[in-house]
């Protein structure tokens, strides 16, 4: 039997990092096929769904209104998702909220600085409400001018998209900014151990987590700050147009790092008491951090804390 290797890769995706740790007994000719497949999963996700990229799929869908434009299944599955998101959640978490991110400062890609031409700014207020899809066709239908968004999604429709071509190892994570899956074990035959990041001090964590076949997401206020004003975060809540400083973080663990991705921009706008109703709902574990550093917990959320 061939000895156990890890191979590690980073690359610049979606504007973070993205670290790939792989063990397997394959060969390294094996892995690392294995590796390049799921970077491309990245590329992808990005030229798909990406608002910052004049060409992608995404930004381009943003440009017709009142006919139904068919779109790739990639784009339609992430709408999909966001579309019940923002059903489950009243509207707080909404992916037509693209041009008040723009309104607020966040027009620019955060590692290139490059940003697309502006879109004709709305005179309407919009929601997830003005837009239509059709899964028979799987079409999309925009009644007014929006500009889309799925910065809470796509990462982790993407680490997902990444996680197919990994899983055949004995053990894999994927860590993209703050967005990760964790499958299998690590190189000593034992779960990932996965820190979450103190808001308030870069360079410590405020717990350790044991995780596999899992993923782990982090929304945080402390990441992206609009360079308007300096104090206004990306987290915004679409009916007060404003970011909300109740709390500092929100992490949630879930089978899969779409449905982190998504619930922990979800939660973090929800706030602590309806942000956790809703996780003990959808039975998901999740950790939020108030502005005084305050932690509140799922009830099971303890069994994949490591002391």
């Amino acid at each position: 039997m061939a000895a156990m290797r890890m191979i590690t890769h980073s690359f610049i995706a979606m504007d973070t990092v993205v670290n790939l740790k792989v063990v397997s007994n394959d060969s390294a000719e094996a892995v690392n096929e294995s590796i390049e497949r799921a970077i491309a999963a990245f590329r992808l996700v990005e030229e798909t769904c990406s608002r910052f990229d004049g060409n992608s799929e995404l930004r381009k869908l943003s440009l017709t209104i009142s006919s139904p434009q068919r779109v790739s299944p990639l784009l339609f599955e992430s709408l999909r998702f966001a579309r019940q998101l923002a059903e489950t959640t009243g509207g707080i978490f909404d992916p037509t909220i693209g041009q008040l991110l723009e309104r607020k400062g966040f027009a620019r890609h955060y590692l290139t600085g490059s940003s697309p031409a502006p879109l004709p700014d709305s005179p309407v207020s919009v929601s997830f409400r003005d837009f239509e899809l059709d899964e028979h066709k799987r079409t999309i239908t925009l009644f007014k001018p929006m500009l889309l968004d799925l910065g809470a999604v796509a990462k982790g429709v993407a680490v997902d998209l990444a996680k197919r071509e990994l899983e055949e190892h004995c053990g894999y994570l994927i860590e993209a900014g703050g967005d990760l899956f964790a499958g299998g074990l690590n190189g000593h035959g034992e779960p990932w151990h996965v820190g979450i990041r103190h808001p308030l001090e870069t360079d410590r964590t405020i717990r350790v987590l044991r995780i596999s076949d899992m993923a782990v997401c982090t929304s945080g206020s402390y990441e992206r700050r609009s360079p308007l004003d300096g104090t206004t975060h990306h987290l915004l809540d679409p009916h007060t147009k404003s970011s909300s400083d109740e709390l500092l973080s929100c992490t949630v663990i879930a089978p899969y790092a779409m449905l982190a991705d998504g619930f922990s921009t979800a939660v973090f706008l929800l706030g602590r008491s309806r942000g956790l109703e809703m996780l003990n709902s959808m039975g998901f574990e999740g950790l939020l951090i108030s502005s005084s550093c305050d932690l509140s917990t799922t009830a099971k959320m303890k069994r994949y804390v490591y002391e």
